[in-house]
This record gives C-alpha cells, structure tokens and sequence, in this order.
C-alpha cells in the first residue's frame, strides 16, 4: 500500500499541475512564457528565467503554507481539535471542490491580474523579472485556483502536518508549463504552439476527472467519518 505521505505528495504535485493548466492560472503561464520566450537566442537565459519562475511561484505558495499550516498547527490544543475537524470536514470540502471542478457550482472572485505599470517594471529587472512575476501570479488567485489552494492543497496539508513539502511540490505544479518551455527551448525548440493547443484540450477532461474523483472520494470520506463514525 502507497505511503500517505507519499499519497499526499503526489496529490499536492497533480493539483498544481491541474491548476497550471486550467483557463485562468494558463493565461498567465502564457504571459510568462512571452517574458522567458523573450530571449529565445539564448537559451541558457531562458532556461534559467523558467528556474526562477518556478522557484517565485514555489517559494510564495511555500510562505503560505508555513504562514497558514505552521499557524494552525503551532499551539498543541488547535491542533488536536484541528486534526479532529479535518477528519471529519475533508470530505464536504473535496466534493465542494469538486463541484467547482465540474462546473456544478460558481465561485466569484474579485480577481485582477497584474497591471500593465508592474508588467514594465518586472521587465526592467532583466532575467532575474521572472522570479517577481512567479511571486506576483502566485498570488493571482482565480476562483478554481483558490478552490484547488485553500479547498483541497491546504486541507491536505493540516492532515499530513505538512507545511513545507507540500505547499512547495503545488508551486512547483503550477509553474510546471513554464518550466517545460525554458527546457525545451534550451535544449534547441523554437515552437511549442502545438503544446499549449493540447494542453487546452487536455485541461478540460483532467479537470472533470479530477472533479469526478473528488466528489466520489469526498462522499466516502463523509460517509465513512461522519455517518459511520463513533460518536
């Protein structure tokens, strides 16, 4: 049988990559890849703006995690009625969470992306803009990468006392189409419309199978915790 922690990580791994992938979160790894893409003629550049890009993206949602997990998890008693609520809450949540995958429930969010004035001064930076514009789409938050961030990454977090691993294998997810960009330029590509052409294509049934899977796990574990529990 898997490890749980193991388990854990890989889920932490694939909601960031979904989330990479998804409309919104893409939209901005597009914009980011037109940064990297920028120096196409050198590729060791471009291989390291997409380093530093995901490094920006990792670390921000790394602090999050420290901040909220390590937070929650500090004082012995939250943490004890903390695990305990988890256990019971993390089903509810993972079939809200898939609802919102499924397109069966709306999340309005008042979110902008980030200002053409800041766009300009992250380019002033040169190469080492990357790693600011990782921090800034970060924290860019969309309704689906909201419910994927704090419905399902942060939940599973609290459950496996993991504030650090997790939150940073998430990051790293959702910089992952930026990344595979600055490497394959590196390694001699030119072209990768086709890439992001499937990716649009892919996104819609991993986020539906992702859904479907959250809403059918979220059910057992409601049944199993809450119904079938001890009281």
């Amino acid at each position: 049988m898997m490890p749980e922690w193991l388990l854990g990580a890989g889920t932490a791994l694939w909601l960031g990559i979904l989330t990479s992938i998804s409309p919104c979160p893409l939209a901005t790894n597009i914009v980011a890849i037109s940064f990297v893409g920028r120096r196409v003629g050198a590729p060791a550049q471009v291989f390291f703006a997409g380093l530093l890009y995901t490094l920006g993206r990792s670390l921000t949602y790394l602090a999050l995690g420290v901040l909220l997990v390590g937070s929650l998890l500090s004082v012995p008693q939250v943490s004890v009625v903390l695990e305990r609520v988890m256990t019971k809450s993390l089903g509810p949540l993972l079939v809200l969470v898939g609802m919102v995958l499924l397109d069966l429930l709306r999340v309005n969010l008042s979110g902008r992306g980030p200002s053409a004035r800041l766009q300009k001064r992250v380019e002033g930076w040169g190469v080492w803009g990357a790693l600011l514009l990782g921090v800034v789409f970060a924290l860019s938050f969309c309704p689906l990468s909201a419910a994927l961030f704090f419905g399902s990454l942060i939940p599973l977090a609290i459950r496996n006392g993991s504030r650090v691993l997790l939150p940073s294998l998430y990051g790293v997810g959702t910089a992952l189409p930026v990344f595979a960009f600055a490497l394959v330029i590196a390694l001699g590509a030119r072209s990768l419309a086709t890439f992001f052409h499937r990716l649009t294509q892919v996104e819609r049934v991993a986020r539906w199978a992702t859904g479907a899977v959250f809403v059918g796990a979220g059910i057992y574990l409601s049944v199993v915790y809450i119904f079938l529990a001890p009281a």
